[in-house]
């Protein structure tokens, strides 16, 4: 299983790498917390760690850790933009279901 942008997701990373002026990549991964239990994590990455899983859509590099693994794979991360909200919007098929806030998630 992969990990995967859209365009709109993959453009919003490059620029802002690019406005940013470094970085190597997205990292995603999952934390404890919230009502559901986990919640998604995104950092730009610098330099990468050993143990990563590295995936590469739509010329973007993408790092997972390997204990977030399990919850991300093949998941689609979208980049959205709702009036006057615009972010990051998970497409996960491990989701089983979310709290209300949209702040957590189960598997």
């Amino acid at each position: 299983m992969s990990v995967l942008l859209t365009e709109s997701a993959a453009r919003h990373v490059s620029r802002y790498l690019q406005k940013r002026g470094k970085g190597i990549g997205l990292r995603l991964g999952v934390r404890t917390t919230g009502c559901s239990g986990l919640a998604y994590k995104l950092e730009y990455v610098d330099e990468s760690a050993p143990e990563d899983q590295v995936f590469e859509s739509l010329g973007v590099k993408v790092f997972v850790d390997p204990k977030s693994m399990p919850y991300l794979a093949g998941v689609e991360l979208d980049y959205t933009r709702e009036g006057l909200n615009e972010g990051f919007k998970f497409n996960n098929p491990n989701e089983k279901a979310s709290c209300g806030c949209g702040e957590s998630f189960t598997v």
